[in-house]
């Protein structure tokens, strides 16, 4: 068996201790994804007045529900991408009586998304370039296109007169 040189032992320590120090800064995080991702868009149909079902339709079942507090459903969100400090919140309350949405509270609102506004920037775009291909042609725009004008519906005309008293069977 040859000897081990002392020299040899100490360069493969080093090399197993910096290769310990290198792995340890390469521990994976992953990408933290927790409650409702709600859009401005979804967050706005919500009115004073509509059911809870409505509002579960719309929002999807609320992140807390609150035993002590059934009337009040909180949506919550936040996410937190692997190393990055930074944690996106959203926070959303919807608050009813009588089963009934009296007010909702916008506590913090969700960024909208790159992908959001260029969806919306896109639509702004296909209805002005619509709109003005309307009016080049001369043409006016069917009602529900934009640029048309609102059109209201024709009111319901009134019975002229009443109907004739009946008199009960009798001669009551």
């Amino acid at each position: 068996m040859p000897p081990i040189h002392l020299n040899h032992a100490l360069r493969r320590c080093f090399a197993l201790a910096a290769a310990a120090i290198w792995l340890s800064g390469c521990v994976y995080r992953p990408t933290i994804q927790q409650g409702n991702l709600l859009q401005l868009d979804e967050i706005d149909q919500v009115k004073v007045g509509m059911t809870r079902s409505q509002v579960r339709y719309v929002l999807g079942t609320p992140m807390v529900s609150d035993p002590f507090e059934p009337d009040r459903w909180d949506y919550v969100y936040t996410l937190q991408k692997g190393y990055d400090k930074h944690v996106d919140r959203a926070h959303f309350v919807v608050l009813f009586e009588a089963d009934k949405v009296v007010r909702v509270d916008k506590l913090d609102l969700p960024e909208e998304s790159d992908v959001a506004k260029r969806v919306r920037a896109e639509r702004d775009k296909r209805v002005a370039a619509e709109a003005k291909a309307a009016q080049s042609s001369g043409k006016p725009p069917a009602p529900g296109e934009p640029g048309s004008p609102a059109t209201t519906p024709e009111p319901i005309p009134a019975p002229d007169s009443r109907p004739p008293a009946t008199t009960p069977p009798g001669g009551g």
